[in-house]
């Protein structure tokens, strides 16, 4: 039953933390260690990450509950032009997940095993914290340019595309780099938060399969609790994500990212300090 506490826990911080510009996977490693995780028989140093791919991709079910209309080419509701806009706009985003898909499959590895250390999350956060901050107030008598999703050229999404490379080193946050991105080159908030969801679903899902299918592969088998602690968190992750992003995209309607900044810059601070302590690895 523990276990099963400990999987809502973390499918709630995933559910709320995947789309908001502050990192989901900083989040998830305070809360998991202090949880204890990894540990015990379920929570293998193995099953872990494995786990956290998982109910990430239930926080992407969300998404496509939320836009399945918007993002449906073959919706009968559509006229033939809208289903035309929507295959374009499929097109920008395979055009914007390729920088990530190729240095993911790259350094992705790399990543985990140099840069997945309390240091690194710590600044990212705080780095980012303070750039937002700083681009909201860049940003604050400038006009953006595209108020519409569907007016992303592709041009643009690949440009988008290359600062979600940026979310490889951990901390980053993929939102928050697609987000910051956008902005900069001239989309709004609303924009540059839709396109980064929309962003997140073809990259989610392949690095799941990634992760899920490299764990099979090298033998790496589900016990029964385990696959029920998956479940639950996948589940959770999928709710809490749907309300998450109803809540931030009414939110930024009429505000802007600062609190987001500040609050990775506390988090990042906090992040380090319990670093130091030893509570974080």
């Amino acid at each position: 039953m523990l276990d099963i506490l400990k999987s809502i826990i973390i499918g709630i911080v995933e559910g709320i933390t995947e789309f908001l510009p502050v990192s989901s996977t900083g989040h998830i490693i305070l809360a998991e260690a202090l949880m204890g995780i990894p540990g015990g028989s379920v929570w293998t140093n193995s099953f872990k990450p494995v786990f956290d791919y998982a109910i990430q991709l239930g926080a992407i079910f969300a998404v496509i509950q939320l836009y399945f209309n918007r993002l449906n080419p073959f919706s009968s509701q559509k006229t033939s032009k809208e289903r035309f806009q929507t295959w374009r706009l499929w097109i920008k985003v395979v055009v914007g997940v390729i920088p990530a898909m190729i240095f993911g499959l790259l350094l992705n590895d790399f990543m985990d095993a140099h840069l997945l250390n309390f240091w690194v999350v710590s600044a990212t956060l705080i780095i980012y914290g303070v750039a937002f901050i700083l681009i909201e107030n860049r940003q604050k008598n400038i006009a953006p340019k595209i108020t519409n999703v569907n007016k992303i050229t592709f041009k643009l999404a690949l440009f988008i595309g290359l600062f979600q490379v940026l979310s490889l080193v951990p901390g980053t946050s993929r939102s928050g780099a697609t987000i910051l991105g956008a902005v900069i080159l001239g989309a709004s908030r609303f924009v540059a938060a839709e396109f980064s969801f929309f962003l997140s679903i073809p990259i989610m899902f392949g690095v799941t399969i990634l992760k899920v299918g490299t764990f099979l592969l090298h033998g790496g088998r589900f016990t029964g609790m385990q696959s029920i602690v998956m479940l639950v968190g996948f589940v959770v992750s999928w709710i809490v994500a749907f309300f998450a992003i109803k809540v931030m995209m009414r939110y930024i309607q009429n505000n802007d990212f600062k609190i987001f900044g500040w609050y990775r810059i506390a988090i990042g601070a906090i992040f380090l300090l319990l670093g130091f302590a030893g509570f974080v690895k």
